[in-house]
């Protein structure tokens, strides 16, 4: 896996602590940093996500992946997904997140609970490279629904 990171700060597109990220597998992603009242020029412009909110966001795409992957394969008729993630970070630097949530929400028609709960412990355990990583700094918990339809 590669990825080139570029900062864009030096083009004047109205961010000091912007950043460009190319992936390997071609896509692009927009970073910026937050904002500092103190010294602006220190600070993003808040255009595009934080390095650390794409962090979560990719968590969360890995695991819902695994999730609705694992429940594909059992054959549950799963319509929808969604993973909702609430973070908290150290207080101090390095900033690690301490503690994730995440909340499932699963629609399909005659999905069991057991299968839900199967799919996303498989996720956190064995599959999803993201979770597991960001276990061995934060408490991930995790609860979940079930939508008929």
């Amino acid at each position: 896996m590669e990825c080139t990171v570029a900062w864009t700060g030096q083009l004047g597109l109205g961010t000091g602590m912007g950043f460009v990220a190319r992936t390997g597998s071609g896509h692009v992603v927009a970073m910026d940093g937050a904002p500092d009242a103190q010294r602006p020029e220190l600070g993003g412009a808040n255009v595009a996500p934080r390095p650390m909110e794409l962090l979560l966001a990719g968590t969360g795409g890995c695991t819902a992946y695994d999730v609705v992957l694992i429940l594909r394969r059992g054959r549950h008729d799963v319509r929808g997904c969604q993973v909702q993630l609430k973070a908290e970070r150290a207080e101090t630097d390095p900033k690690v997140f301490t503690r994730i949530h995440m909340h499932f929400v699963v629609q399909g028609h005659g999905i069991p609970e057991a299968a839900v709960a199967r799919a996303i412990e498989l996720s956190h355990e064995k599959y999803c490279s993201a979770s597991i990583m960001l276990g061995k700094t934060a408490e991930i918990t995790t609860s979940f629904e079930i939508v008929e339809g």
